[in-house]
């Protein structure tokens, strides 16, 4: 098993050989040494129809619509974890306006280089891309109005943390709208050793149930699952990772993998006095 360090890493070197192919490659190639881009991209969600919609800024990565359901307002402050090429960044761009401002955090440096071109690109002032951890955000406390996600807090090995930090970087009486990929019942225990399909964000999913309890131990409340959508992989991407033994068996199996959209509010009133980033109060 590998440790936080290692999947990092992966995350980091698989999303980056991603950040230099086009949607359509990723689709209809391989992405790297060990499996077909298609792993990453059977989950996504149609983008072109929102407003704000730029189709160089989507990689097919995602696995539902987090801004569409977000109730994100003109003026916001809104803050995208594992921002990538900058997607669901300029449609909230769309909704806040040049009043509003938009903040994406990547861990990967090739996906922070995309979207600050697809920004210049577009003229935008008011979206900026910053390098680091969503488990430990380039953010003070009590900055952002919104957070958003678009299925990459599976990737993240301590999810406790990822929610602590959403907690904080929040205003009071703010609140997150995050899409991401969850399971009922037991994968396969070869999934969670293949690198391709912890980067494609199926092996690193948790239960469903479990997620939805560390929202609720992070301390937020209206709690309410937004979307839930069961997620079918094709029989030739099953055949890339398992025999045909295991994939009937993993078919006979009661297991659903599930993307989900779940939104929750800070409250107004935050007694857990969280300090900043490194100060290890949260």
């Amino acid at each position: 098993m590998k440790n936080e360090t290692e999947i990092k890493e992966l995350v980091r070197e698989k999303y980056s050989q991603i950040a230099s192919q086009s949607k359509n490659q990723n689709a209809s190639s391989c992405c790297g040494a060990t499996g077909c881009g298609e792993v990453y991209n059977i989950m996504a969600d149609d983008y072109t129809k929102l407003d704000g919609y730029n189709p160089d800024a989507d990689l097919g990565l995602g696995c539902g619509l987090p801004t569409e359901f977000a109730k994100i307002k003109n003026g916001d402050t809104v803050v995208d974890l594992g921002s990538g090429a900058g997607n669901d960044a300029f449609i909230a761009r769309r909704i806040v306006g040049d009043q509003g401002r938009v903040i994406g955090i990547d861990i990967t440096e090739k996906m922070i280089e995309l979207a600050r071109n697809n920004a210049a690109k577009l003229g935008y002032k008011n979206v900026e891309f910053r390098h680091g951890d969503i488990d430990s955000m380039p953010l003070f406390s009590n900055k952002a109005d919104v957070v958003v996600s678009n299925c990459v807090l599976n990737l993240v090995p301590n999810k406790h943390k990822v929610f602590s930090e959403i907690f904080r970087v929040l205003n009071p009486g703010g609140h997150f709208s995050i899409s991401d990929i969850v399971i009922e019942g037991e994968l396969p225990l070869k999934w969670r050793e293949i690198a391709e399909l912890y980067a494609g964000c199926v092996s690193g999913a948790i239960q469903k149930s479990d997620y939805l309890s560390i929202i609720e131990e992070a301390g937020f409340t209206n709690i309410t699952l937004q979307k839930d959508k069961t997620i079918v992989i094709p029989d030739e991407i099953l055949a890339e990772y398992l025999s045909k033994e295991e994939i009937d068996e993993y078919k006979k199996g009661k297991v659903r993998i599930t993307s989900i959209t779940v939104y929750a509010d800070k409250p107004s009133k935050d007694e857990r006095n969280c300090c900043e980033p490194g100060s290890g109060c949260c």
